[in-house]
């Protein structure tokens, strides 16, 4: 399977992270130097395709329909909708369209199912790269997703498998695990990473970068969020993120991951613009660009333009994006047609905690 690679020894990402800080950002600085075209950064849009009523639990979440947050839902977007805000983000110089789905998963058998792949094509000939989050996916609905021309799928692993059951209890760490493999196996690449803040240690964050090192292929991309507290959310008092344990976690995950683009990802609102200046320097080459995330704030476009243009950076422009057929780059001996259906081994993650805590 797909996600079943050897895990770097802990000791070594341990030791990287605690590496004197301007050592360490010294080493992140030559990583991405030796691997990216300077002076460029990624500019991704995320939308909120369906709003609301999510089943899950999902702690940090204002969607789920555990909590009372106030959020209204909405219901599926059409996708004559979805193109016209997708235009706009490129009009506006974003490279890459996100759709977000408050939704457990979807089958390929769902009635709302042909209305995003619909989405889907209609994103990529605008030649945008196209990437959604849509929880668990059967083998059959990511296959389906390749044929549409999806460019990424979206299934942040969050946190540490040890701490993830004090997070959401609906669902298992292994059950995520699941839906990457199934991403991977149909030759779709993988966006990530984690959340920073939802009440985890130092090395809750660590293990949660190891476990992204047993992806084969590694993913794609990897966000970086700070939680953005919710209230009504069970995390709505949380404690926030050091500054400094942000740039670390960023300058190690550049070191770890360097062909990766490092997006800085939710939380922003929450930073001043030399804490993000320092994440760009530290090795993150992408941030969500646009005056709003699924249902949290970020910051003004105009506002986001104005700080890159002092950065001397450009957005990456949109001919860099040749598109590659993914399935035979990543697995050229592969079937891509059919489903395996194998059952996700984790002998390499022997310690991960699937049942949910009480």
């Amino acid at each position: 399977m797909p996600v079943d690679k050897q895990q770097t020894p802990l000791d070594n990402i341990r030791a990287i992270y605690n590496t004197p800080l301007f050592d360490l950002l010294d080493r992140a600085r030559d990583t991405h130097r030796r691997h990216w075209p300077q002076n460029q950064l990624q500019l991704c849009t995320l939308l909120s395709i369906k709003t609301g009523g999510c089943s899950e639990n999902c702690a940090y979440c204002s969607q789920s329909a555990h909590f009372d947050t106030g959020l209204t839902k909405q219901p599926l977007l059409a996708a004559e909708q979805i193109e016209q805000h997708a235009r706009a983000a490129r009009d506006a110089g974003a490279t890459r369209f996100c759709m977000g789905a408050a939704w457990r998963g979807i089958s390929h058998d769902s009635p709302q199912f042909p209305e995003v792949l619909e989405a889907v094509r209609r994103v990529r000939a605008l030649g945008l790269e196209a990437c959604v989050t849509l929880g668990s996916l059967t083998c059959e609905a990511a296959q389906q997703l390749k044929q549409a021309g999806l460019t990424a799928y979206n299934h942040n692993i969050d946190t540490s498998p040890e701490h993830y059951p004090n997070i959401v209890t609906t669902h298992t760490f292994a059950d995520r695990l699941r839906t990457i493999s199934y991403v991977q196996q149909a030759g779709i690449s993988v966006c990530c990473g984690g959340i920073l803040g939802m009440g985890e240690s130092e090395e809750d964050r660590l293990r949660m970068l190891q476990q992204l090192t047993g992806f084969d292929p590694a993913p794609e991309s990897i966000p970086i969020n700070v939680l953005v507290p919710i209230p009504g959310t069970p995390l709505e008092n949380a404690a926030p993120v050091p500054p400094l344990q942000l740039i670390r976690l960023i300058a190690t995950t550049r070191i770890i991951f360097p062909k990766a683009k490092v997006r800085l990802s939710a939380g922003r609102t929450t930073m001043s613009r030399e804490l993000q200046t320092l994440a760009l320097y530290a090795g993150a080459n992408s941030i969500f660009y646009g005056d709003r995330l699924l249902t949290t704030p970020n910051p003004e476009s105009d506002d986001d333009l104005h700080w890159i243009r002092q950065l001397d950076l450009k957005p990456e422009p949109p001919d860099q994006h040749t598109q590659p057929h993914l399935a035979n780059r990543l697995f050229p001996n592969q079937d891509h047609h059919a489903c395996a259906h194998q059952t996700l081994h984790t002998e390499h993650n022997s310690n991960i905690t699937t049942t949910p805590a009480a």
